[in-house]
């Protein structure tokens, strides 16, 4: 049959499964825009580029389908580049369809012309310039196909608008995805097996550590029977939480440089780390040349790049998690590792003391106490999409999450903004999941034109925000590392309930712990989106904290007095190279 371009565009859309995209119409994309209202798929009209790809991103990580969004050429697409950027570095699967000049004008410095394709390089799996409409068909197929298969990641589609415009035959079987080059589903070799159940099979402090490819493969099952067999502990990554569920015995929580105390000591003093679908970021790391010196390493990973680049491994096994831990599986032995555990839980005693819910209420009102209660009130089924800052530390410390994909949150890139959008994408792939976002006041600032996509969406969405009136993690690093010298810091901010007013939402203050609880309750009975103005303690602290390029076990400690009388706390109570 014959179609337009921009018609194939739709045609290839509907086919792959896509009912939601996100977008924003300009001239360059204007063919596709107007042959949309012809078919089924629901457009949300974000506020800005940025937004529209990191709603595609929270579409795809709440459902584990591929997102899409569309924009036009020139700023529309260069706008996208952040939200595209999040999507590689967190391997979220997401498809980005952009305008283009005509193919004629490319290279002529075109009104809105951009060369997205080759901005975009570095930061997509892979990307296209389409400039007939004969091509059109095949290259969105192998889009969805690239983003969705080995490593997930984002692929943009630079479409001219010539081709959106002329015409071709539409077979949609013809235009499969014939890739010779492309090779994501690698197996590992049976030798190498072999090598990984020898090291598994005669370890005695072993320790998984889980990432967000647990999450990517499906993999839960597999680990959780590996786990439980061999009785082996569970670190877990901040975008591997939800992967295994936070109430399990074996899981100790989060490593890294706000992980637990008791997480990064254990690995340091583990005898195997079993690296399941994880990368070895800096982050969980610290400083390489003394990252767990005294454990031989088994990693397993769909990336062969991955293999050895940070950290060097006895061990590399390339493939699907869930596939190889299903071959893997019939030669792990059962094993009684109890003594490695209690040693583990031993450790968790100095911890208690530390933590600052054991603070009395005193009036201050503190970050942890609102994540706490927000886990507590939505009895941890909540969808929550964290921001970028001391509360996504907080919200990975206090949300205690049992469920898959229950967690989304911008962790290799670091993205301030990223959790409002996000939030939006996460609601239409789950609408009856009771969807939070946790934002500080500065990353909430640098996307809340979104709350009007919400209104004119008219969504349901929980928003705390966390706001202390700093770029608070930044605030922290000046407070540790320069001697309190708060430059560029302290952050005014508007009042967020006049605000949410203005976009006709519900808009709460809370200034006492004791106001957090009928917050939330009201939040939750509420049939719109409340935004929540949380006004926690300015100069609070996300601890432990190990310091950038410090050795994992140096952390620095919540000070005991700090805890035990609130008050009186200086930094020479800071616990460097605690083993506890």
């Amino acid at each position: 049959m014959k179609r337009t371009g921009a018609q194939t565009v739709w045609e290839c859309l509907v086919r792959e499964g896509v009912k939601t995209i996100f977008g924003y119409p300009g001239g360059a994309i204007l063919p596709t825009y107007d042959a949309m209202l012809d078919y089924p798929i629901h457009h949300v009209l974000v506020r800005h580029e940025q937004g529209a790809t990191h709603m595609a991103d929270g579409y795809a990580r709440a459902s584990g389908k591929v997102g899409a969004a569309i924009a036009t050429s020139g700023p529309g697409a260069t706008n996208m580049v952040t939200g595209i950027a999040t999507a590689m570095m967190d391997s979220s699967p997401i498809v980005c369809i952009t305008g283009q000049v005509g193919s004629k004008a490319i290279g002529s410095d075109a009104f809105q012309e951009t060369d997205v394709t080759g901005v975009t390089l570095p930061v997509t799996k892979h990307n296209y310039l389409v400039t007939r409409a004969e091509d059109i068909a095949r290259t969105i197929r192998e889009a969805f196909y690239i983003a969705a298969s080995g490593r997930p990641g984002p692929v943009l589609v630079d479409i001219t608008k010539d081709a959106q415009q002329s015409s071709c035959e539409f077979d949609w079987e013809a235009a499969a995805p014939q890739l010779p080059g492309y090779r994501p589903n690698l197996r590992a070799l049976p030798e190498e097996f072999q090598k990984a159940l020898d090291l598994i099979n005669n370890a005695k402090r072993p320790l998984i550590l889980a990432g967000h490819g647990i999450l990517m493969s499906g993999a839960r099952k597999q680990v959780l029977e590996f786990a439980e067999r061999a009785q082996v502990p569970i670190a877990m990554t901040l975008l591997g939480l939800g992967a295994i569920p936070a109430s399990h015995p074996l899981n100790l929580g989060m490593m890294g440089m706000h992980g637990e105390a008791w997480v990064n000591n254990a690995i340091q003093q583990a005898d195997l780390l079993l690296a399941f679908g994880m990368r070895f970021d800096d982050r969980v790391t610290g400083n390489i040349k003394t990252y767990a010196l005294n454990a031989k390493k088994i990693h397993i990973e769909i990336d062969p790049s991955e293999i050895n680049k940070n950290v060097k491994v006895d061990v590399g096994i390339v493939g699907d998690l869930r596939e190889t831990l299903d071959e893997l599986l019939p030669g792990v032995k059962s094993a009684d590792h109890s003594e490695w555990i209690d040693h583990i839980n031993e450790m968790k005693g100095d911890t208690a003391v530390r933590d600052i819910q054991s603070l009395p209420d005193s009036g201050h009102l503190y970050a942890a106490h609102v994540i706490n209660d927000i886990w507590h009130y939505t009895s941890g089924k909540a969808i929550v999409v964290s921001d970028v800052g001391q509360h996504q530390m907080w919200e990975a410390q206090y949300y205690k999450h049992d469920d898959e994909r229950s967690l989304i949150t911008s962790g290799g890139l670091g993205t301030m903004g990223f959790a409002l959008p996000a939030a939006i994408g996460a609601k239409f792939a789950c609408p009856d999941k009771e969807v939070w976002v946790v934002a500080g006041d500065g990353g909430f600032q640098m996307t809340m034109a979104e709350l009007a996509t919400i209104a004119q969406e008219n969504l349901k969405i929980n928003i705390a925000i966390i706001n202390n009136g700093y770029l608070g993690m930044v605030r922290q690093w000046q407070e540790f590392f320069y001697e309190k010298r708060y430059a560029a810091t302290p952050m005014l901010s508007p009042d967020f309930v006049k605000l949410a007013d203005a976009f006709d939402i519900k808009g709460v203050r809370v200034t006492k712990r004791s106001e957090v609880q009928v917050a939330v309750e009201e939040a939750r009975a509420h049939p719109g989106t409340v935004i929540m103005d949380f006004r926690v303690e300015q100069e609070d602290s996300v601890f432990p904290m190990v310091p950038a390029g410090a050795d994992l076990q140096a952390m620095i400690r919540r000070p005991k007095r700090d805890v035990m009388a609130e008050t009186g706390a200086d930094e020479s109570e800071w616990d460097l190279g605690a083993t506890k």
